[in-house]
């Protein structure tokens, strides 16, 4: 039985509203992610996605102040909080089912799922949460802050990237005590698109459109980012940049709702129809894997 059957027989149509969180660092975001959270919107009969651009992952790198650092610390800088917001917003602002929240990046500190749910359960107390992620996000769940708590905070649902299954045999013990609609696996009917591939791209002059929102590319473009780092361009690694600073920043037709990403989030976590149905099953063996098809697109 589909949720939105589950949710038509509720006594007297009552329920509980519900919400997607999808957390990311979303460098960019792009249009896989739009995708995968419209999917399991449809598929779980969400009320509304909440987009949680992550403030400091700490997967990504430990201290993201500089390029220097980065490099020093052999990572790749993360692109500025605001920068990665302003995008999130712009891809969103077109579907009223969308919402971005600052909740992660205007918490100190690193960003951790856990704190993303906590958060959002506090500012919405009367709904049930859905953390969107990547289901290769899952095999290190373990590793995620308070990672035991998750599962009560709110329903996982995996999406499938291209050509990767799931291995979930180190998960064993755990799954089991899980109740049986914990966790979904979904496969998602959409385009193989990754944040790397659009850096690399911007990075060498190559095109990123239809890869991500026509809006972000025009912002990726007028704030040169992703380029290599000088005195003038100083790109994401300006750290006295804010929204004040840009008196020509892209302004989106609305601004959604706060609201998450968090997710990958994994601490430490992705929308035109016409293709097949997106396929999903609750995670019910712990060694079950799920391969994936030419489909498109942590926190913890």
């Amino acid at each position: 039985m589909s949720q939105r059957e589950l949710r038509a027989q509720a006594p007297g149509g009552a329920r509980r509203r519900r919400l997607g969180v999808m957390g990311g660092t979303f460098d960019p975001v792009h249009n896989g992610h739009l995708v995968a959270a419209s999917e399991v919107a449809d598929e779980f009969d969400l009320d509304e996605v909440i987009f949680v651009p992550t403030g400091r992952p700490w997967q990504k790198l430990r201290d993201p102040v500089s390029e220097d650092d980065a490099l020093s610390a052999g990572k790749r800088a993360v692109s500025h909080a605001e920068d990665r917001y302003l995008m999130t917003v712009i891809a969103t602002a077109s579907n009223p089912r969308f919402s971005v929240s600052r909740v992660d990046i205007d918490r100190e500190g690193f960003t951790y799922t856990v704190d993303t749910l906590r958060d959002l359960h506090r500012v919405h107390p009367d709904a049930d949460l859905f953390f969107i992620t990547g289901a290769d996000a899952l095999e290190s769940i373990l590793s995620w802050q308070d990672w035991r708590d998750l599962f009560e905070l709110a329903h996982f649902v995996g999406v499938s990237r291209p050509g990767y299954e799931l291995g979930a045999a180190h998960l064993a013990s755990y799954l089991r005590t899980l109740p049986p609609d914990a966790l979904t696996l979904m496969e998602i009917p959409a385009l193989a698109i990754s944040s790397t591939d659009c850096r690399e791209r911007a990075a060498t002059g190559r095109p990123v459109w239809y890869l991500v929102p026509d809006g972000v590319v025009q912002y990726i473009q007028k704030r040169r980012l992703y380029q290599a780092v000088s005195a003038e361009n100083p790109g994401t690694s300006d750290p006295s940049w804010t929204p004040e600073t840009e008196h020509e920043s892209p302004q989106p037709e609305h601004e959604s709702p706060e609201g998450a990403p968090g997710s990958p989030a994994g601490r430490a976590p992705v929308h035109d129809r016409g293709e097949p149905p997106a396929r999903s099953h609750p995670v019910t063996e712990p060694s079950t894997r799920m391969s994936q098809t030419p489909s498109p697109t942590q926190k913890g």
